[in-house]
């Protein structure tokens, strides 16, 4: 197994480019650096500097490389179809202008499944033509990544979109070429989601091409499930506690990528409020140190 670790911006509270809460994308890199951290995630599209003009001195300096970015659109949305078009490819030009290979898809919350984020028994599922447009418009992006841009592109479970639980993230992977489509395994979604993600693991580890490495608090997830709290509120509670202190089975996962020969990047994810009041780069360095601990980095 050989792990390289990075971090991304949700970690310091960014998830929208345009919240004004948002720290500058500069500080967010020097602490990034100063924790140890070897890459760094794009983050939501506009939030870095698209001109690479402007990021690559700036991630040179700080000597991390960009790993990769997440594509974060309503893929259930036909309406928003355009949209999510343009949305990927400028993030696959702003991801190969800095040689980052891997490109994450999530379709993101749906105000028809956040009611029932981590219930999985209650959640509507696409079907028919619905599922059919939902499963081309993923294809499509994936394509496009693989072929025009020759990135790596994987699929991302998430709490509140369409492909959350465990068999709607194992549906896409049926529906979609190998050779396309592969996963980014997120500990702490699949633990949000109700499933294991080191049993996950070990059945589709020849798809599972990178990791968000998070750890979840399971008295907030319970409390955010059971009172149908919204992601980002449950987020700003404390839903994804410091790694090692929460539910996910670090030593486990560690064994299996060990037996799968796992090589790649593992990026850390703390999603959090961009104005709570934790410290970033302590948080940062707590959860490298953790990582190293662990024979994880």
């Amino acid at each position: 197994m050989q792990l390289s670790i990075g971090n991304a911006p949700c970690s310091w509270g960014v998830e929208f480019a345009d919240d004004p809460r948002n720290p500058p994308w500069t500080r967010v890199l020097d602490e990034a650096r100063a924790a140890g951290y070897e890459g760094i995630e794009l983050g939501p599209l506009g939030f870095m500097p698209e001109d690479p003009a402007i990021l690559g001195p700036a991630l040179a300096e700080r000597e991390l490389t960009l790993i990769g970015g997440v594509l974060f659109r309503p893929f259930h949305d036909p309406a928003q179809w355009p949209q999510v078009q343009d949305a990927a490819l400028r993030t696959c030009r702003a991801l190969t202008a800095h040689h980052a290979r891997r490109l994450v898809l999530i379709d993101s919350i749906s105000p028809r499944r956040a009611p029932t984020a981590g219930r999985s028994g209650e959640a509507e599922r696409l079907t028919g033509a619905d599922r059919d447009g939902f499963l081309d418009r993923i294809r499509s992006v994936a394509r496009m990544g693989v072929e025009q841009f020759g990135l790596q592109v994987t699929m991302h479970a998430h709490a509140a979109g369409f492909v959350e639980f465990e068999d709607e993230l194992e549906d896409v992977l049926d529906a979609i070429d190998p050779r396309l489509l592969g996963v980014c395994l997120d500990t702490g979604h699949s633990e949000y989601a109700g499933f294991d993600p080191v049993a996950f693991y070990r059945r589709h580890s020849e798809r599972v091409s990178y990791l968000h490495f998070k750890d979840i608090d399971p008295a907030v997830r319970q409390r955010a499930i059971e009172q149908r709290t919204g992601f980002y509120d449950a987020c700003a509670a404390g839903l994804f506690c410091n790694l090692g202190e929460g539910v996910v089975d670090f030593s486990g996962l560690k064994a299996a990528l060990v037996a799968a020969g796992f090589s790649g990047w593992a990026t850390v994810e703390q999603d959090r409020d961009p104005s709570g009041a934790r410290s970033t780069l302590a948080d940062a360095r707590a959860n490298l140190e953790y990582l190293k601990s662990s024979g994880l980095a």
